[in-house]
């Protein structure tokens, strides 16, 4: 019995002996950025810290993660920027496009390629400069160390135009397609003129090749990139891991900024039907329903300008899955909406008393929620649970 015993004791120690040194690893990990709690805030599902990991970021604008807890982020006036261990490099990536830095124009958004390990190609969206302004644009590079390799334009929503607003953007891949947001550039009309990209959500092949089966692709009169039209200006968009659907939120005028569903020929209107009034108060086209055209799941008056958007289905905060959460620039929050059966049935705005312009929202490997600040000494910042 004593030689079971000593056993038993001796495995014990031994078990007790790994986790603390798995505990001191976890914990130096951390350390690495560790930050500066800003606060910890309730809401109605979870208790959580509010962790500055950096600033000094100028209009950061979308943030991406890659292996071995490194980031991407690009700043808008046409900086890649890598933070490793929760510090920022002081040099920018080498070898991004040059940009159509204007208002809201610049480098937008960044995602990597589902398969970077193997391939190592990261994806750009940019204002891309030409003859006549700017124009939302997309290309992809081989990032080797700190500079991309074999950079190609893969896509440009042509033609380019004067005026710095309303590029839309955002970048999402999903069944082995790249989406893409353009705005209308400030002319509403090009949103409703489907040999016109702009005002829509594009989908292409990963190498900027137009799909065969796009909903658009036999009509002579239209674009075949098109995915859905009717867009003002969409700078959110994110799949839902569980269920495989998009979503997409996009900026009103005055009022009737929406989330929308993506769903192939989708009209959503603009600027024919709105929640929303012009600036100077008047009413915008013919109302908010018409035939033929989608209604969204849901809609803010007074318009928060929604931005980044993702779909939670993380560990770190249980009661949180299947939650979108989206950044808001204007309402200076994040507001968190509860789906379901494809229908918001609450919404919830935290941060709301702290006050900053969300740019970005990332759910990061860890679970834990990432935003970036909109600002010209911009932040990354982290929640965490601290209940």
């Amino acid at each position: 019995m004593k030689h079971i015993h000593d056993a038993i004791e001796g495995t014990a120690c031994r078990l007790f002996a790994v986790i603390v040194a798995a505990l001191v690893v976890l914990g130096a990990s951390r350390s690495a950025d560790a930050g500066e709690l800003l606060g910890e805030f309730d809401s109605l599902d979870h208790r959580y810290r509010l962790v500055k990991i950096l600033d000094g970021l100028e209009h950061p604008w979308s943030l991406a993660f890659l292996p071995k807890g490194s980031m991407l982020v690009t700043e808008r006036p046409g900086r890649l920027r890598l933070i490793v261990q929760g510090r920022l490099d002081p040099e920018p990536v080498a070898g991004v496009p040059q940009v159509y830095a204007s208002g809201q124009g610049g480098l937008l958004d960044v995602v990597i390629h589902p398969r970077f390990d193997e391939n190592r190609l990261v994806y750009l969206s940019y204002a891309s400069p030409g003859k006549g302004g700017g124009a939302t644009a997309v290309a992809r590079g081989r990032l080797v160390g700190n500079r991309l390799e074999d950079v190609e334009e893969l896509y440009v929503a042509l033609p380019h135009t004067r005026g710095s607003r309303h590029f839309g953007s955002r970048l999402v891949f999903s069944d082995g397609y790249l989406f893409i947001t353009t705005g209308e550039r400030g002319d509403p009309d090009r949103a409703q003129a489907l040999d016109d990209p702009a005002g829509s959500v594009i989908r292409l092949h990963e190498d900027g090749r137009v799909p065969e089966n796009n909903p658009f692709v036999a009509r002579s009169n239209a674009r075949p990139e098109i995915y859905t039209h009717g867009n003002r200006n969409p700078q959110g968009m994110a799949k839902d891991p569980m269920s495989g659907q998009l979503y997409l939120v996009e900026h009103g005028p005055r009022g009737g900024d929406e989330l929308n569903r993506v769903e192939p020929g989708a009209n959503f209107g603009w600027p024919v039907i709105t929640y929303g009034l012009s600036y100077s108060g008047f009413k915008i086209g013919e109302g908010t329903h018409k035939a033929g055209m989608t209604q969204p799941l849901h809609y803010w008056v007074p318009s928060i300008s929604p931005s980044g958007l993702m779909v939670y289905d993380g560990d770190a905060f249980p009661n949180w899955r299947g939650s979108l959460f989206v950044g808001a620039l204007s309402g200076r929050l994040l507001a968190r909406l509860g789906i379901e059966r494809d229908r918001v049935v609450a919404e919830e705005r935290l941060l709301e008393d702290w006050g900053r312009r969300v740019r970005d929202v990332r759910q990061g490997p860890d679970g834990l929620i990432y935003l970036l600040t909109d600002a010209r000494n911009g932040m990354l910042l982290r929640l965490e649970p601290a209940d």
